[in-house]
């Protein structure tokens, strides 16, 4: 039952949560991002008493984001010392905090407390395609993972897609909550918070979006993490397919390189529109609701993942989407995307060009840009960190029962 957010909670229904935040970076990404966003709605929540462990060094913001809550700066910054403190430290300090139950938001968990535990497992990838990673995270994550499905109370997976993985992969002796993630419509909205202000503001990003006339180029983004299982390779060779049919158009490559980066960069010098391929970097979070509501296209060409946060801001943004089929973000976006399959080239060429032309106003075969972005605009209100957050208050309850 949905808790009344205006009138007190009995202490005797609350939950003595504590959270393990240590792994979020300065530039948070992905289940750092899911972190952020998760504790930020929990915070607020008049049924949890919250407690975060955070690194020594990292307090602050912690304390900053969560003011309600009780932050311990306890771990160490480097990761075999943090991860070796999740193992050694962090039980003995739980058994003595008095919580019901720990939440570790990152595949990893103590294997031996006394505390219930849930784990979030964001995705399988470390099991379906190894290659994917560096070896020494495969190692670690998928014994992380092995050990998360045997001993935690409750497994939380972000889409089905995630849950039937680790039941193919994994014993569970737990139980296994589906809790999609949400998205900040305050942010992420089609309407720019001051007219003109997206312009400026992508202009100061990347000067090569902006015309001589001061009015940004029509693009097509890609926001992410530039690793091998978002395909970007092929989405370049996509684009240089379909360039010379808009030469108005750049593809933008919105984020920081990660392992495997190399092969972006040799896609990129193979093709002849690379010079309308603008690498921007890791992008201010204040700059992504403006790169996506300016967009033509949002191309998440992934080939897997957990989730897919981008593709479901893209949609709350109003924005033309192509991304993948048969994944977590076909599990989201439904039918406000075009979907193409997986590492086929001239599907999302064809794809992209499509959209390009429809967004002109030249409604294809793909079927008309309003449908399309009135479906997204009904997803994306369905999908609130506030509606994350109450599925993740069932697997604590669960596993605090």
């Amino acid at each position: 039952m949905p808790v009344d957010p205006t009138g007190p909670v009995p202490a005797r229904e609350r939950v003595r949560l504590s959270v393990d935040v240590s792994a979020v970076p300065a530039n948070p990404v992905g289940a750092g991002r899911y972190t952020l966003e998760l504790v930020s709605a929990l915070t607020i929540r008049p049924d949890v008493d919250l407690q975060l462990w955070s690194r020594r060094d990292d307090r602050r913001r912690w304390r900053d984001l969560a003011p309600s809550a009780r932050v311990v700066g306890a771990a160490p910054s480097p990761r075999p010392a943090r991860l070796a403190w999740e193992q050694v430290g962090l039980p003995l300090r739980l058994a003595r905090s008095g919580i019901d139950v720990h939440h570790g938001p990152h595949y990893t968990m103590p294997e031996h407390t006394s505390v219930p535990v849930v784990v979030t497992v964001h995705d399988l990838s470390f099991f379906e395609a190894p290659q994917w990673h560096e070896r020494s995270k495969v190692v670690l994550f998928r014994r992380a993972i092995a050990v998360a499905a045997r001993r935690a109370a409750v497994i939380v997976c972000p889409s089905q897609v995630t849950a039937d993985d680790l039941a193919r992969w994994c014993r569970i002796d737990g139980e296994i909550i589906v809790a999609h993630h949400g998205v900040d419509a305050a942010r992420f909205t089609p309407i720019e918070p001051v007219p003109g202000g997206d312009a400026g503001l992508l202009g100061r990003l990347e000067p090569g979006l902006v015309g001589p006339d001061g009015s940004l180029h029509r693009f097509v983004v890609f926001v992410g993490t530039l690793e091998p299982r978002k395909d970007v390779p092929n989405l370049v060779r996509a684009f240089d397919k379909v360039a010379s049919r808009h030469p108005d158009v750049r593809l933008v490559l919105a984020g920081g390189d990660g392992w495997g980066a190399e092969a972006v960069r040799a896609a990129v010098a193979a093709v002849s529109s690379g010079s309308r391929v603008l690498r921007i970097g890791y992008v201010p979070d204040a700059a992504v609701p403006a790169l996506l509501r300016s967009a033509a296209v949002v191309a998440y060409p992934a080939l897997y993942e957990g989730f897919g946060l981008p593709a479901l801001e893209a949609l709350a943004c109003g924005a033309p989407l192509v991304t993948t089929s048969g994944t977590a973000m076909e599990e989201v976006a439904g039918p406000a995307a075009v979907l193409v399959p997986p590492e086929d080239t001239l599907a999302l060429a064809d794809a992209l060009d499509e959209l390009l032309e429809a967004e002109k106003g030249e409604d294809g075969r793909i079927g008309g840009i309003a449908d399309r972005r009135r479906r997204g605009f009904e997803i994306a209100a369905r999908h609130t960190w506030a509606a994350s957050a109450e599925r993740h208050l069932l697997a604590y309850r669960a596993a605090a029962g």
